[in-house]
């Protein structure tokens, strides 16, 4: 009887351990199926569902090319300790409008525009321009007057064709 009471206790024991590695390959399972399930949807979205996209990209219509009007070229001096010597700016700047209509809008006012430049720049001091950052300030600057200037036309930016400080 003991030796049944063994067989008995090792078949009880072998039943427990069955069903963890039943479990365990039910988990795995489940696991590469939902792998291959986020895979596949990983894979339409990125590859298929762009299609869509650039068909209806497609149907809308290109947008309009900017329209350009030159600023008169500008010298100044810059402003500058007593004493120092003398130095100058020399700009040539372009306008980007929106639409080419705006052009013979905003060339009537191009005495006020090139004003109010001249007399921004001569007061800037060489130590203004130094770097990108400071002609990136002087741009955002002369963007804010020249749209003051010219007030119901936007003017979207103020453009460097050259920039020379001597």
């Amino acid at each position: 009887m003991a030796e049944n009471e063994a067989e008995g206790g090792a078949a009880t024991e072998g039943a427990e351990a069955a069903p963890p590695k039943n479990k365990l390959k039910l988990i795995i399972m489940a696991v590469g199926l939902l792998a291959v399930l986020g895979g596949g949807a990983a894979t339409w979205f990125f590859f298929f569902r762009h299609g869509e996209d650039e068909h209806h990209a497609e149907a809308a219509p290109p947008p309009k090319p900017p329209a350009f009007v030159d600023v008169p070229d500008m010298m100044v001096n810059l402003a500058g300790a007593p004493g120092e010597r003398v130095q100058y700016l020399r700009l040539k700047i372009v306008l980007e409008l929106k639409e080419e209509k705006q052009i013979e809008a905003i060339k009537p006012t191009m005495p006020r525009v090139t004003d109010i430049f001249q007399t921004y720049v001569r007061e800037l001091r060489p130590s203004d321009l130094n770097g990108s950052a400071g002609i990136f300030r002087l741009k955002e600057e002369l963007t804010k007057r020249v749209n003051a200037a010219v007030a119901p036309i936007q003017v979207s930016a103020v453009l460097f064709k050259e920039v020379v400080v001597q």
